[in-house]
């Protein structure tokens, strides 16, 4: 087919000669192109390590607290729980797709060859806009963390200093970004683990000299707040349903386990691994936090986003306050913010892939192709790492605020991602329907599809349409409300319509998918047999 030629052409180059010793040069087995840049640094543990608790940063351990002041303990619980339902098939759906087309820049390049090359452009540059947001977000709330400690030193002293440090561990081998999330990751999660268990001490009274609390919050101030002051279950209703902007900034980026899928070793065996599991990790590391939490806060504590601009906003400190437990909340601080560095490493990572696959399709300056020694695609990683002064804007205006608008542009983002990969996904779907291609035949088969990725199109849908509801009840009109819930939806149009109608492109028809001879390069090219590193079954219960 004239598609599959022209896009084998662009996607693929032949064989790849590698170093054997000192010896000559030798074949290897028929890679994508870009894997002769890039390098695959990032081990099954490092992709399993990412995937568990890469993107848990500021979103759960900072944010929540909105969540809960505005939704109450049971809506917070279910915004989270919901959210992570519908999350955990926009991966199911793109690691199916990595599996059998391991690209970096992942569902990037897959719209181009399963939907339209005007919605890879479109859905490219928006994840590469979301990227150059969520970092300085990221920076912003580790300004606030640290004040936690010292308010003598401006935040742009902070904010510099955690810039630098984003841009460095992208900057060196790939290998070392998967050790530092890989050690950030252990830290999250031993700190999840230990407040899980800090938060039963509480709740159950094993705080010397505090009650048994049980679910007294739930009861008293209740389980839903009256938002905005709207009576009766409308306004708790409301109140509910803005926690889904709230679980949407904490879930942003999850779907990054397959954007380096061509730096991941044996990606159609290390992706799906990850994402299998993804759904128990929402429970137990999102959901299982929020409850805790909801158990131990009131949602009418005065502390809750308090415009304070310090950590003490966060509700995992909040209870460790109101516990009367002095060293713990230092403790929670240091490692929330080793998180804010890590999930803004991971935004970084997966913003500079993102624009080096526009690059190698053609929908990004050439120049963005060139890579350092180390494979680093250093161009990008300097493009995005531009974008880390706009935390700047905090010195001018209460950095609770700041961080309130870079987190609802990127929860907008975020939505828009994950239903353009339900998107692409049900067109390759229904594509190997067409084709008569059997989905025993895939490299792997997620399963509860296509049920998942219509779910999470029509549910990301919703909350997007209906993300900046508030500004539109009577006396309640905020212009940059506004401006961060709905600007992502003229920009992803625009950006579509803009190429569609300049380029000329065509959608890409069911038989035109050449979802065959993928199939075939991945038989052709089997991965080696996984060798368990020593020690993996004393750690293999992280991960099983």
């Amino acid at each position: 087919m004239s598609f599959s030629e022209e896009k084998d052409k662009n996607i693929y180059d032949g064989k790849l000669e590698v170093e054997s010793g000192s010896g000559p040069l030798v074949e290897d087995e028929q890679v994508f192109e870009e894997e002769r840049e890039l390098k695959r640094g990032l081990q099954q543990r490092h992709i399993q390590m990412i995937a568990l608790a890469g993107t848990i940063g500021t979103g759960l351990f900072l944010s929540s607290g909105r969540a809960l002041s505005a939704g109450g303990p049971v809506g917070a619980l279910l915004g989270y729980l919901f959210t992570g339902i519908l999350v955990s098939g926009v991966v199911l759906s793109i690691a199916e797709l990595s599996a059998l087309v391991p690209l970096t820049g992942s569902y990037v390049r897959h719209a181009e060859y399963f939907f339209d090359p005007a919605l890879s452009f479109a859905i490219g540059w928006n994840t590469v806009y979301s990227c150059c947001v969520s970092i300085p977000a990221e920076v912003t709330a580790a300004a606030v963390l640290i004040s936690f400690w010292t308010t003598s030193v401006s935040n742009g002293v902070w904010i510099t200093i955690m810039g630098l440090l984003i841009i460095g561990t992208n900057m060196f081998f790939v290998r070392v970004y998967g050790e530092l999330e890989f050690s950030f990751s252990m830290l999250k999660i031993m700190l999840i683990v230990g407040l899980i268990i800090m938060g039963l001490c509480i709740d159950l009274g094993g705080v010397s000299g505090q009650p048994r609390l049980g679910f007294q919050y739930w009861r008293n101030p209740g389980p839903f707040v009256q938002y905005l002051g709207i009576e009766g279950s409308l306004g708790q209703f409301l109140g509910f349903w803005t926690t889904f902007s709230n679980a949407a900034y904490a879930y942003a980026g999850i779907e990054s386990i397959a954007a380096a899928a061509a730096e991941t070793k044996s990606p159609r065996r290390n992706i799906p691994k990850a994402a299998k599991r993804i759904f128990v990790r929402v429970l137990l590391f999102y959901v299982l936090s929020i409850l805790i939490v909801t158990m131990i806060v009131p949602s009418n504590s005065p502390f809750l986003l308090n415009s304070s601009d310090t950590a003490s906003e966060s509700p995992f400190v909040i209870a460790a306050n109101l516990a009367g437990i002095k060293v713990v909340p230092h403790i929670v601080n240091a490692v929330v913010l080793t998180s804010a560095w890590s999930s803004g490493n991971s935004s970084m990572l997966g913003g500079s892939r993102t624009l080096y696959g526009l690059a190698r399709e053609g929908h990004a300056p050439k120049f963005l192709l060139r890579t350092n020694r180390y494979g680093i695609p250093y161009i990008c990683v300097s493009f995005v790492s531009v974008f880390i002064a706009l935390g700047y804007m905090t010195l001018e205006s209460s950095a609770s605020t700041v961080f309130g608008w870079f987190q609802d542009l990127v929860s907008a983002a975020a939505l828009v991602t994950w239903m353009t990969i339900c998107l692409v996904y049900l067109r390759f779907y229904y594509a190997c329907k067409r084709q008569g291609i059997s989905r025993s035949e895939l490299p792997w088969a997620a399963p509860f599809q296509p049920y998942a990725a219509w779910m999470g199109l029509l549910g990301f849908g919703l909350i997007l349409l209906t993300g900046g509801f508030a500004v539109f009840i009577h006396g309640e009109w905020d212009t940059e409300t506004f401006f961060s819930a709905y600007f992502n939806i003229p920009l992803i149009f625009g950006l579509y319509f803009g190429y569609k109608f300049t380029k000329k492109t065509k959608f890409v028809t069911l038989d035109e998918m050449p979802i065959r001879h993928y199939i075939d390069i991945a038989n052709e090219n089997p991965e080696p047999e996984e060798i368990p590193p020593k020690g993996w079954k004393k750690l293999n219960i992280l991960w099983t």
